[in-house]
This record gives structure tokens, sequence and C-alpha cells, in this order.
């Protein structure tokens, strides 16, 4: 079967075509830019992809092998209803779907159990340290997670696993197409505006995703703020358990998911809780999570308050072993999330010494709503001083780099993927 997948350089879907190619499936597909991702698809063997997703381009794919099935990203028709490649497949009578049906019937036709992690913040990083256990226990895993690790590929198909490991994503309702035989809950805060448009909303998804599982974990917190009631499917956690910190690793919201991850493996392996810690403690993190570039230069994907403070409380906790000074460059990411969370910064950015608030990388956009400039997202910031507006050009770069000849630590925050702040100081620092 050939499967064409559309949007391949994303974080979902780049996985799943790793995926399906292990699993047997011939694989092409495209994507509306080059990226570091792309790159790293062809490196794994998926070379027939093409930029720039036209008409004629998915046409002359289909002449040269016959497209059985047209997998594409939420975002394609959320920004087009009537993109090219829609129009073909449509008038071809080739198969389309999203990628939660494939994901099922992969799951049915291998017989594997899905262990499926969701949540507004915290998910790829949990996702990858239930990864990283399985891998130090030497248990065939299979898996698709939104980042690259340095212990494996992002996506991977093994024939003798189990278990299916699966970031689930809130956005598009993508998760509620699954039953899981676990459910992990890493935190829950109203996002996806354009598709849930209440806090109510939201909230009942997740609820509702819940009641799909077979068994879930989650924090007490997000337990009380779902207005969930008790039942033996549901593993309340304490944040405030003491045996959390015994975890090494840097930052709060970093234990707090690698707890979720190992009370999960436990429940799945039976492997003791303290050689699981042992094991957390040894997680060698994934990219674009506090990811370093050059020494003092990291990366980081945090695009709302919540994971700034996750951010921060692992920056924070890096520099203060060091004795240094933390500045951060934030890129946020969509205009769209901007109106709605405006009022929600607050002190997120505290322990830094400087915050440098670029313009936001747009994405998936409303032409109808207003952009939103840093100077006027500053203000709604608890202490505005602590932050100046500024553009991703050469006096940026300029700041940054007076920054580390002075040995400080400084902070790239951005969710965007292809010609975002990301690439950017990769492409100016790490040459």
């Amino acid at each position: 079967m050939h499967i064409y997948f559309s949007g391949i350089g994303g974080t979902a879907i780049g996985p799943l075509a790793i995926i399906a190619k292990q699993a047997g499936y011939s694989v092409s597909g495209s994507d509306k830019q080059d990226s570091q991702y792309i790159q790293y698809l062809k490196k794994h063997g998926i070379d027939t992809i093409h930029i720039g997703q036209s008409y004629e381009q998915i046409e002359k794919a289909h002449n040269n092998v016959p497209i059985d099935w047209y997998v594409y990203s939420s975002a394609i028709a959320i920004e087009n209803p009537d993109a090219p490649e829609l129009v073909f497949c449509h008038e071809q009578g080739i198969k389309m779907s999203k990628r939660d049906e494939l994901i099922n019937l992969i799951l049915k036709e291998k017989q594997l159990k899905l262990i499926a992690v969701a949540g507004t913040h915290g998910k790829t990083t949990t996702t990858a340290m239930i990864i990283w256990l399985f891998k130090q226990l030497s248990l065939p895993i299979s898996y698709s997670v939104g980042a690259k690790l340095s212990f494996g590929d992002m996506g991977q198909y093994i024939p003798s696993s189990a278990y299916f490991i699966y970031e689930a994503d809130e956005f598009d309702r993508n998760f509620l197409a699954y039953r899981p035989h676990i459910s992990i809950i890493t935190g829950v805060t109203w996002d996806h505006h354009e598709i849930f448009p209440t806090r109510e909303d939201y909230q009942e998804a997740f609820k509702e995703f819940i009641g799909q599982s077979n068994y879930t974990f989650l924090w007490e917190e997000d337990f009380t703020y779902l207005n969930l009631e008790a039942d033996q499917t549901i593993a309340i956690q304490n944040s405030s358990l003491p045996e959390i910190q015994r975890i090494s690793l840097a930052g709060l919201y970093n234990r707090l998911d690698a707890w979720l991850a190992i009370q999960t493996v436990h429940t799945a392996t039976q492997q003791p809780i303290d050689s699981l810690v042992e094991h957390m403690s040894h997680f060698p993190g994934l990219q674009r999570r506090m990811e370093q570039i050059i020494p003092n230069l990291y990366s980081d994907y945090a695009h709302t308050p919540e994971k700034v403070r996750g951010c921060m409380s692992v920056a924070t906790e890096i520099a203060a072993h060091h004795g240094q000074d933390v500045f951060v460059v934030y890129e946020p990411l969509t205009n769209r999330r901007q109106h709605f969370m405006i009022d929600d910064y607050g002190n997120c950015f505290e322990g830094a010494r400087k915050v440098y608030w670029i313009p936001s990388y747009l994405a998936r956009e409303d032409p109808q709503q207003r952009i939103i400039t840093p100077r006027e997202l500053i203000a709604h910031l608890s202490d505005p001083t602590i932050a100046e507006a500024q553009k991703r050009d050469a006096q940026l770069k300029k700041i940054i780099q007076t920054h580390l000849n002075n040995d400080a630590m400084v902070v790239c925050m951005a969710g965007g993927g292809g010609g975002s702040l990301d690439e950017w100081i990769r492409e100016q620092f790490a040459q």
C-alpha cells in the first residue's frame, strides 16, 4: 500500500511516516516548506518528499506510483479546505483521512496496546521519558513522539513490541479518536481556542478522553480542575510526594513529568519504582527542551505561560548551579493564541534577568484578527520592565552574543517550525 503523507515535515505526521515505512508500507509525502524535519526524514529513508504541495506535484507522484491512502495533517484542511492535494485526491477517489485512522489500523493489525500521553503541556517530554525507560529495560517498544531523541528515532515500529506509546494531541480533537490501554494527563490549561471556544469545551474533551481510557494517571490538581468523579480507573497523583524529589533531573516540571512516566512504566512492566527512578535520573533530554545549541545557548519549545514556567524552572536551577544570570528570547507561537492568553503571562518569566520579546510566529491564523505587537504583550506582564521588544535580526544576534561572551545563560523559547527562532539560532550560532 502506498501512503502519501501531507504535512510530512510536521512533528505529528513525520514520525507516523517513519512508523508506516517500518510497518511495511510504501511511503512518500509533501510539505509546504523545507525544514530540519524534512532533512531528518530523508536521512531515514523517506526520500520522495515534494516541497510546495501543488496539484501538479501530487498528480505526478500518483502517476509514478498510484496513491492508495492520503493522510493529511489537521492544519491542511483548516488552512484551506480546497487545498490542491485535497481536490486531486477527491477527484481520483483516493482514500483520505487524518492520522488517527491509520494509527488505529496499525494498532489493530499489529495488536498493540496504546499508552497515550495527553495534556496541554509536558506531553512530549513525558512521552520521551516513557520511551527512555522501556529502552533502559531493554523491552521492545513502538512509539511516536513529536521531537528528535538522542536515544532513538521520532517514530518506531518493532514487530515484537506489546505497547505503542503515543503523544496524543488535543488539537483538532485528535486524541478523542483513541481508546488507550493507559492514558497519562500531564496537565490541563485551556488552549487551542479555535477548536475549543470555551474553557468548558476544553475540559469536556479531556473528560471524554479519560472516559475512553482503561486506566488514567493524572495530578490531583487536574482531577479537581476537570471536576472528575473518583473510580478505580483513575490513579490520582500527589505532586507533593517526597519521592518525586529523589529524581535527579533539573526543574520541578521535569521531575513531575518523570514521576508520571515512572508510574506508567511500573504499571505496564511491574518493574520496581526505585529501579525506574534510578534509570530516569539519567534521562538525556530531547531536542528543543532546554537543548544546548552551543555552550550557554539553549533552545526550548515553550510557547504558553505554563510551558514558559516549566522551562524557567529548569533554566534557573541549571543557572543557579553555575552562578549565571538567565536571559530569555521569546517568540510566541501564533497570534491567535495571544488574543486569549495576553493576560495569562503574569510572572511566568520569573527568574530571568531580561526578556527579549520578538514578533509571534504566524501559522493557521485568522486573517480577521489584529496582530498583537510584542510591546503590547509585554505591557501585560506583572513586571513589564523585565522585557523589551526586539526583532529577529543582526541586533538581536549581537545582544545574544554579548550575553554569551559574559558567560550568561541565554534561553530561546519558540514553538514554531520552519523559519522559527529555533532554526534562526541554529543558523546563526551552531554553524
